[in-house]
């Protein structure tokens, strides 16, 4: 297929930005997924280590855009 190689993408510079962006997208949704996995409260990857994983983030903002101040406390209940 013409654009899959170096010397076709010389002849279709068109498809050079295209490319790029394509790039910048993956490697987007690689880097929030890998936050996702290691930073969220929500995943526990020792549990012999640390049961409750999610009591560490009670006051603690973990989201990229929040509404809400946690300064004050979280609504989560205590068990």
């Amino acid at each position: 297929m013409q654009g899959l190689s170096i010397q076709s993408l010389k002849k279709h510079k068109a498809l050079i930005p295209l490319y790029v962006c394509t790039a910048l997208g993956c490697g987007g949704a690689v880097f929030y997924l890998a936050r996702l996995a290691l930073r969220s409260p929500d995943v526990s990857w020792q549990k012999h280590a640390n049961p409750e994983p999610w009591e560490e983030y009670r006051n603690k903002q973990y989201k990229f855009m929040a509404t809400r101040d946690y300064s004050e406390g979280s609504p989560a209940p205590k068990f």
